[in-house]
């Protein structure tokens, strides 16, 4: 079993900058692509961006584009969410999630939670006005 454990949350004032981490807990744990969630208190839990490990391409909520950058470090196998420019409403728990094996079809359910195979536990954002 993987374990995915996120890092880098924390309390910022809007208009501040984070860094999440992303790292698997299995050292020779390999994804096709790698995901970051997250669910703000009383709503359902979204999509935010994405990367494809292989080839680095990346995906984006609306919400986010321009704001937030998704990468990847091969050699420590782990994936960053740097947010810029926060607001208030990013303020949420934030999930990143694996999807282990080739899709042909990921370029359509990368949005979707049951594209995805692990999940970490979560690291909470806080943005304060």
């Amino acid at each position: 079993q993987v374990q995915l454990v996120e890092s880098g949350g924390g309390l910022v004032q809007a208009g501040g900058s984070l860094r999440l981490s992303c790292a698997a807990s299995r050292r020779n744990f390999s994804s096709y692509a790698m995901g970051w969630f997250r669910q703000a208190p009383g709503k359902e839990r979204e999509f935010v961006a994405a990367i494809i490990w292989s080839t680095g391409f990346t995906y984006y909520a609306d919400s986010v584009k321009g704001r937030f950058t998704v990468s990847r470090d091969n050699a420590k196998n782990t994936v960053y969410l740097q947010m810029n420019n926060l607001k208030p409403d990013d303020t949420a728990v934030y999930y990143c999630a694996a999807r282990a094996g080739y899709s042909a079809t990921y370029y359509l359910t990368y949005r979707q939670e049951y594209a995805y195979d692990y999940w970490g536990q979560g690291t909470q954002v806080t943005v304060s006005s």
